[in-house]
């Protein structure tokens, strides 16, 4: 995987983060969500960087980047420490400014650079996630029945990290068949996720940040909220067809009326495949990605 890509171990000041850069032209951030680090982006990025510079990067607490201690408020793995560790990795490799791709959680750190650092974003494009806090507001049987890590690894230490560490397998097993196609992980690559969570201090920093999103992350959203802040930035929003996004947010107008209410200069549609298509289906989601990198203003 990666073929001519350079592996990266940057220090942000708060913690090391891994990353793999490949390309030449406009640059563009990729992350990742959960249960799954860089490698996500296998398939997708070295299309991309046949015409933008790819960075792909493992979030803060996942993959191979740092996992450093956290505190009683969850504030090290809030939405904003996440943002903060990317906005610092790109500006040590030299970009000004920038494009961020994010999927599932790592959709939410991308709206985060997006609003805390207006200036360093140029587009973002977000898949399968609404924000964090319209997540909560509007969370029901079915986001705790069908989402449950939402819930579960909220909960105090240690049972949910006693779960991912006891259950690695089983839990990135479940996510490829309930939230997926049943396909969307190579078996390397599974075993690859499931290492992560069988380790104890990735699945403290995993939890940390569900706790995170719990709380201080929906304190952000509301402060920004309040103060009428958007994101300037033209924004892509991509989800799946078949997923819950399509179905449970329709009396609010789909996903896309929601992303209006975050963004000055919104977009989007479904696309075929589950919760994890970057992954179901690299060649279509590349094509779209490519479109809007290319034109982000329309």
């Amino acid at each position: 995987m990666f073929e001519n890509f350079t592996s990266l171990e940057i220090e942000t000041g708060a913690t090391q983060i891994f990353a793999r850069r490949a390309g030449s032209g406009p640059p563009v951030l990729l992350l990742h969500g959960f249960p799954e680090t860089h490698a996500m982006w296998r398939e997708i990025a070295p299309r991309l960087a046949a015409t933008n510079t790819v960075v792909c990067a493992d979030l803060r607490g996942y993959g191979r980047s740092g996992c450093p201690a956290s505190t009683a408020d969850h504030a090290p793995y809030s939405k904003r420490a996440l943002a903060a560790d990317m906005l610092a990795l790109m500006d040590q490799l030299g970009f000004a400014s920038f494009a961020v791709v994010g999927h599932d959680r790592g959709g939410r750190v991308a709206q985060r650079m997006a609003l805390d650092a207006p200036g360093k974003v140029d587009a973002l494009a977000v898949l399968d996630v609404i924000p964090v806090s319209e997540v909560w507001d509007h969370a029901d049987d079915r986001l705790a029945l069908a989402f449950w890590p939402w819930s579960l690894l909220a909960q105090p230490s240690p049972l949910p990290e006693t779960i991912l560490i006891r259950c690695g397998d089983a839990i990135v097993a479940d996510a490829a068949a309930n939230w997926g196609s049943g396909n969307a992980f190579a078996a390397e690559l599974q075993r690859e996720y499931a290492d992560m969570l069988h380790d104890a201090a990735h699945a403290h920093a995993i939890c940390e940040e569900y706790r995170a999103a719990a709380s201080i992350d929906r304190d952000h959203d509301r402060l920004d909220q309040e103060a009428g802040r958007k994101i300037a930035c033209p924004t892509l929003a991509l989800w799946s067809a078949a997923g819950p996004l399509s179905k449970w947010y329709e009396s609010e107008g789909g996903p896309l009326a929601i992303w209006r209410r975050w963004s000055a200069d919104v977009r989007g549609r479904p696309v075929e495949g589950g919760h994890f298509f970057p992954e179901e289906r690299p060649k279509e989601t590349t094509e779209a990605l490519s479109t809007f990198l290319r034109k982000p203003n329309g």
